[in-house]
């Protein structure tokens, strides 16, 4: 029994830290959590994004001052086809 012990015993801090270190790579992962369930469509939402456009665009939108993005949003929604609503 003594000789159990002993042998699990690193004297060498690298055995000590290989030895941890098998056992955080082998240990079974846990768990992801469950997808988060989808919003409920709230008509008129609007949702943040990033958007790229280009600077003339951009200027194009922006020229009239405030409410650019409304300006944006009215235009992209022009082109969405009605039954997409």
């Amino acid at each position: 029994m003594a000789d159990d012990r002993n042998r699990r015993r690193f004297t060498d801090p690298r055995s000590a830290a290989e030895a941890a270190f098998k056992a955080a790579t082998t240990a079974k992962p846990a768990a992801p959590p469950p997808p988060a369930s989808p919003r409920p469509a709230v008509p008129g939402a609007r949702e943040m994004v990033t958007l790229r456009l280009d600077s003339a665009v951009l200027a194009h939108f922006q020229k009239d001052g405030p409410g650019w993005q409304d300006r944006v949003n009215e235009a992209l929604k022009a082109l969405v086809p009605a039954s997409n609503d």
